[in-house]
């Protein structure tokens, strides 16, 4: 401590021509709240556990995407909604949250043409070519090298730059054929409660409507999900339920929908042009006649 005091007092001479009892007693002043300042106990950083948990609650449930569907989350402004729309990415089916890092992938960014698109291969192989983009499945013909890199990227962006992880990007041909028949009871076991389907990020949550099956886990789980406030139609043909805006037990154990009125029958409609063209709900087969 005495070293610092000759050291702060030859400064002060020096640049301050303070010197005398004044000079003493800046002197000592320094040096009594230096000496706290070097012997405190570091106090312990108190973290609100309840935000943090609040933040969790917020975030969306992980979720499946199309390949159409992840092409709306490219960071421009949704005209309908007057705001910018959240930027996404895939890395090898990992769908990833990228808002934060909007100067780089957002419009005008270096790499905005990866926004809303899989592109796994085309960072493995620092390519700019839209030939190497929305391939999944080319992530694993990838060489040594690329796996790599690739694994290097997915490792950034999840511990290092710590974007959210959004849900699995499922590619068309691993989607069911929307021509195939559903039997009732597959129907009912894809209720949102089953095993996760190999790639995908949330369990299958079908539902029935106008002789067609929607795969709600593309963006509904919040609704359709477990506990969620449209859940009782998971695994049923709901198509009564939604023509009659009805939650009755009885309209969705009868699904029939020949005594509606035109009327009725254009809500239907219009739910399932909300599935298919807003949504983008994929159809992943059809119901029994």
């Amino acid at each position: 401590m005495s070293e610092f005091i000759v050291s702060l007092s030859e400064t002060l001479d020096r640049f301050t021509g303070i010197k005398g009892t004044l000079g003493y007693l800046v002197i000592i002043v320094c040096a009594i709240v230096g000496s706290k300042f070097v012997n405190a106990e570091p106090k312990p950083v108190e973290v609100n556990k309840s935000e943090e948990e609040e933040q969790d609650e917020d975030r969306d449930p992980l979720r499946n995407f199309t390949i159409t569907q992840l092409k709306k989350f490219n960071g421009t402004m949704d005209e309908k909604m007057d705001e910018m729309k959240p930027l996404y990415l895939s890395l090898g089916g990992t769908v990833f949250d990228v808002t934060s890092g909007s100067e780089y992938y957002g419009p005008g960014g270096p790499y905005e043409m990866f926004a809303g698109r899989e592109c796994g291969v085309a960072l493995a192989k620092m390519s700019f070519e839209d030939k190497h983009m929305d391939d999944v499945a080319g992530c694993a013909k990838l060489n040594f090298g690329e796996k790599d890199t690739l694994q290097g990227w997915v490792e950034k962006f999840e511990h290092f730059k710590c974007y959210p992880i959004m849900g699995k990007l499922i590619p068309n041909d691993k989607l069911p054929s929307p021509d195939r028949v559903v039997p009732k009871e597959e129907l009912e076991n894809n209720d949102g409660t089953g095993d996760i389907s190999d790639g995908y990020a949330a369990p299958s949550i079908y539902l029935g409507a106008k002789g067609k099956v929607y795969d709600m886990s593309f963006g509904g789980v919040a609704f359709y999900g477990p506990g969620c406030s449209y859940n009782l139609f998971a695994g049923k043909d709901a198509s009564r339920s939604l023509a009659l805006m009805s939650f009755n037990p009885s309209d969705i154990e009868n699904s029939s929908i020949s005594d509606l009125t035109e009327k009725q029958l254009k809500i239907l409609s219009d739910w399932c042009v909300t599935f298919e063209e807003r949504k983008g709900y994929p159809c992943v087969g059809l119901l029994p006649k």
